[in-house]
């Protein structure tokens, strides 16, 4: 008995819970061997049902090496119930082997099962164990048919996971260009927000221009401030006709004298220029007598 025994017994436990009568161990000591009967359509223990919706059944055969699951996948087997030709046979071991792989290292036989069941129900159909050309021909047409809608679910998942992807800013400006290219629809509801909205802007603009308004007023009251300087500032007049007692007539008649004493007595003769009253011809030419050039028109 090798050390995985107790893992796979109760990995065997498992299965004949889930599937019930389906599940048959083929053999009880190691290695195991189990059997899954597997159909499209699980109807219970109605036959008939069974029977005619489900056009292709099989079993599923696994021979459980003494090293599973740590380190070796199952050996898997299909043996055909109904509907299938060899060709289709091998499709299902490749299904079953690649999620063998899938799961190594892990109890496995119920997602194979899984897998197997879900390739028999993309091909319930019936025919496929007829081997004649047409049959054949049919086949591969349907096999066309679902290769095509798989590349378009793959497409149509791609182009979502593309718009997923998109960045906040771009499903903003994406959301932006719809609004404006439909237009927003005008109701009471929006309408009265937006004039809520006007109506602040409008107070907040109306407060703006009363704040300056009043810098203004206090610019223009503090030039008015400084030119009160000059107001203790006396006139020229104030200042010589000595109301304000700087400087009166009398003070100023008195420096007009003293002027005169420093500057002497008399002038000198000798000091005039002679030469200023050399030309007396000047002089002999005008006729002061004359009544005529003493008259002035007016």
């Amino acid at each position: 008995m090798s050390e995985h025994c107790e893992e796979q017994e109760m990995e065997a436990e498992a299965l004949e819970a889930i599937f019930m009568e389906s599940f048959e161990v083929l053999n009880s000591a190691q290695p195991f061997k189990w059997s899954v009967k597997l159909m499209p359509v699980d109807c219970g223990e109605d036959k008939e049902e069974e029977e005619r919706l489900n056009h292709v059944v099989i079993k599923l055969i696994a021979t459980i090496p003494l090293d599973y699951p740590e380190t070796s996948t199952p050996e898997l087997d299909v043996d055909v119930i109904k509907g299938l030709a060899g060709d289709q046979v091998k499709e299902i071991l490749a299904v079953a082997n690649e999620e063998a792989e899938a799961n190594a290292g892990m109890p496995a036989i119920f997602a194979v099962c899984e897998a197997v069941r879900a390739w028999l129900a993309d091909n319930n159909v019936k025919g496929l164990d007829d081997g004649s050309m047409h049959a054949q021909m049919m086949r591969k047409m349907k096999e066309k048919e679902k290769a095509k809608a798989k590349q378009e679910q793959l497409q149509q998942f791609e182009s979502q996971k593309e718009s997923q992807d998109l960045t906040t800013a771009e499903q903003e400006e994406m959301t932006v260009r719809k609004r404006r290219a439909e237009g927003t629809p005008c109701n009471d509801e929006n309408f009265y927000v937006w004039l809520q909205n006007f109506e602040e802007e409008q107070a907040q603009k109306e407060a703006e221009k009363e704040e300056e308004g009043e810098e203004e007023k206090g610019g223009k009251k503090k030039s008015g401030e400084k030119a009160d300087v000059t107001k203790d500032r006396h006139t020229g007049f104030e200042q010589f006709s000595g109301k304000v007692g700087i400087m009166s007539l009398e003070a100023i008649e008195a420096a007009a004298e003293e002027a005169e004493k420093d500057s002497g007595d008399d002038v000198d003769i000798d000091d005039v220029d002679e030469e200023l009253f050399d030309d007396d011809d000047d002089l002999d030419d005008l006729d002061f007598d004359s009544d005529e050039d003493s008259e002035v028109d007016i």
